[in-house]
């Protein structure tokens, strides 16, 4: 019990330190280097505490970018007076969306990301299943509510000759939809 205390309590320190970086969300940079994200953020506001999952699978640099911008952003005063409080962080292809409550607890996370870079064992995935097939577009949501993963998936574009198809698979691989248009 006392190891599980020091790990929240050396994570619940070392946020603040890693949220004081600030910049614009115009400086999006594709080319930048890779940012680490934490496995789980902490924040504590009032009375609540709330756990923010990073997607720390998928190395695309929009979804670095976008949640290390909202791990950075502090609500301060911005939430009192309001019953819910939305934070929405977006730039070209992606967007954060962030529900809290009243007192400050994250409630929930929906994140969508257009044209990520797949990763490739999504990619060998849908080669195997669909053979001289190009992905066309993808889009890519995250989704969870307190604290828990709900959404996790990809909604893909798949195009050959004069046919098109649209499937869904989810991030471990599994194929959830398939469409034919």
């Amino acid at each position: 019990m006392k190891s599980v205390i020091s790990i929240i309590v050396a994570v619940a320190f070392a946020i603040p330190t890693f949220a004081q970086e600030t910049s614009n969300v115009s400086d999006f940079d594709a080319t930048s280097n890779d940012v680490k994200l934490p496995a789980v953020v902490i924040k504590k506001l009032g009375e609540d505490f709330s756990i923010y999952l990073p997607e720390i699978e998928n190395q695309d640099k929009k979804i670095n970018y976008i949640q290390n911008k909202f791990i950075a952003y502090n609500l301060g005063k911005d939430l009192e007076g309001y019953d819910t409080y939305l934070v929405f962080i977006d730039i070209e292809d992606a967007s954060l969306v962030a529900t809290y409550n009243e007192k400050g607890k994250l409630i929930k996370v929906v994140e969508k990301y257009d044209n990520v870079k797949l990763p490739k064992d999504i990619v060998n995935k849908i080669l195997l299943e669909y053979p001289n097939w190009s992905i066309v577009k993808d889009r890519y949501s995250y989704s969870q509510a307190d604290g828990d993963v709900i959404k996790k998936d990809y909604d893909i574009i798949l195009k050959k000759d004069n046919k098109v198809r649209k499937i869904v698979i989810a991030a471990n691989g599994e194929f959830i939809k398939r469409k034919r248009d």
